[in-house]
């Protein structure tokens, strides 16, 4: 299964079953991560269903990479995890600054 299948490409949220059947892993397994990882924090409705968004089902496939393709231990993928965070938030800090180094360089050429 895959998020481009017609049946999910254009949903904003999904149940636990259909992420499970995305990602091909028990519902059981999911919701055992969502108690382990901090970054899995899926919306509930007002009869507490879970709804998971594209993002959520990305953290997902990352935490099954790390855990079950590469070996981790869980401590590890947390680990990597909120290394891998720390580095996106430098290089979207980064971006900006560039950004606006652009732009301070415009205004100075119009002045």
């Amino acid at each position: 299964m895959d998020l481009k299948d017609t049946r999910y490409a254009d949903k904003l949220y999904f149940t636990i079953g259909e992420v499970s059947d995305i990602l091909q892993i028990p519902a059981s397994m999911i919701r055992y991560w969502e108690n382990e990882f901090d970054v899995l924090k899926p919306h509930k409705n007002s009869k507490g269903d879970r709804r998971y968004t594209k993002s959520d089902i990305g953290k997902l496939q990352n935490i099954y990479h790390l855990v079950k393709e590469k070996g981790f231990t869980l401590d590890g993928a947390k680990k990597e995890l909120a290394k891998n965070l720390v580095e996106g938030e430098q290089n979207d800090l980064y971006s900006k600054l560039l950004e606006l180094k652009k732009r301070l360089i415009s205004i100075k050429d119009k002045l």
